[in-house]
């Protein structure tokens, strides 16, 4: 079974699952899925916990004794295994097969990891095992789109809410950073009562700290959104990001959204052309957002576009690379109807 992170909490108020794996981009989401498993596994008996964090040199043979060991303490375990990169083993595919071939019974294991690397990761055969005997939570960003309704959920749990434009001031202040929401939206709960909150009250309380990313860059873009886009390139830039850098990956999707676009002009499935072009699961709603709104063409322009602007960023070519960024951003927000 696959799951988004909102559906976690009416699965795990229903079951639990003998394996999960917590995998995405987004650490807060990560983390906040792997704690409600830890309490729901809790809450049923499995009161020791056991952490295996599956480094360079890792011995696998350690998950199977873990899982397979008792205890003297408690019947029921959580054994977690904490991977820092998204790249498996051949020998951690082959232990998670065959453990997930028959789960422990008094044993709840919590896998988790960034998200997979490589071609067709979610067709390997751990990553199916997981599915099959388990659950697999994505812990993907939460689209710009949605971040003040998020917001205003979070504000609810704590007996706040706020008006649109007071939600909105606050997702433009914390955009790309849910580590930093949270912790804004809980100093909200220590200086503001509970109840309406107006503009100029979470004006004074939030700080401004957004943080960009080239996933938030390419959500801006995508949408045509050109102030977003513009703080977004100016956050990059004073972070210390390489504008070629920047070029060449937003080069690498459009390149691969032009094969998409042609590929549906030519009949095809969406869901074959992502995956024939590796668009990953959190990238694909603003990649449709994309091919809905901007032409063949204009997708070819662009991705010609960006590979002088690397080049121009490499001091191969003419031009200011990262004037090159911001009219790109501006060619993008005129939108198109070819």
């Amino acid at each position: 079974m696959r799951l988004r992170a909102a559906q976690l909490e009416a699965h795990l108020a229903g079951t639990l699952a003998p394996a999960y794996l917590v995998t995405g981009d987004e650490p807060l989401v990560a983390l906040e899925a792997a704690d409600a498993i830890r309490a729901a596994a809790r809450a049923r008996g499995h009161t020791e916990r056991e952490v295996l964090h599956a480094e360079r040199g890792f011995d696998w043979r350690a998950l199977a004794h873990a899982c397979a060991t008792g205890s003297l303490f408690a019947a029921k375990r959580i054994v977690e295994l904490r991977l820092a990169a998204g790249r498996m083993p051949a020998a951690g595919a082959a232990a998670l097969v065959a453990l997930l071939a028959r789960p422990a019974p008094e044993v709840v294991l919590l896998a988790s990891m960034p998200r997979p690397e490589g071609a067709l990761w979610w067709k390997a055969d751990w990553f199916v095992a997981f599915e099959r005997a388990g659950v697999v939570v994505e812990a993907a960003p939460v689209p710009r789109a949605e971040l003040a309704r998020w917001i205003g959920a979070r504000l609810a749990r704590q007996g706040q809410r706020a008006s649109d434009e007071a939600l909105e001031f606050l997702a433009a202040r914390v955009e790309g950073n849910l580590l930093a929401a949270r912790q804004e939206i809980a100093k909200l709960a220590l200086l503001a009562p509970p109840g309406e909150l107006g503009l100029a009250e979470v004006r004074d309380a939030v700080a401004n700290v957004a943080r960009y990313d080239v996933e938030a860059l390419a959500e801006a873009l995508y949408a045509g959104d050109l102030a977003r886009y513009a703080r977004a390139l100016d956050g990059l830039r004073a972070e210390g990001e390489s504008a070629a850098s920047i070029a060449w990956r937003l080069g690498e999707e459009l390149d691969a959204l032009a094969r998409v676009k042609a590929g549906l002009a030519a009949g095809g499935r969406k869901e074959a052309l992502f995956a024939a072009e590796r668009i990953y699961r959190a990238a694909q709603p603003r990649c449709e957002r994309a091919l809905a709104r901007l032409s063949a063409t204009q997708l070819r322009r662009a991705t010609l576009a960006l590979a002088r602007i690397e080049r121009a960023a490499k001091g191969v070519a003419p031009g200011d690379p990262w004037d090159g960024l911001l009219r790109l951003g501006l060619e993008f927000a005129r939108g198109s109807s070819a």
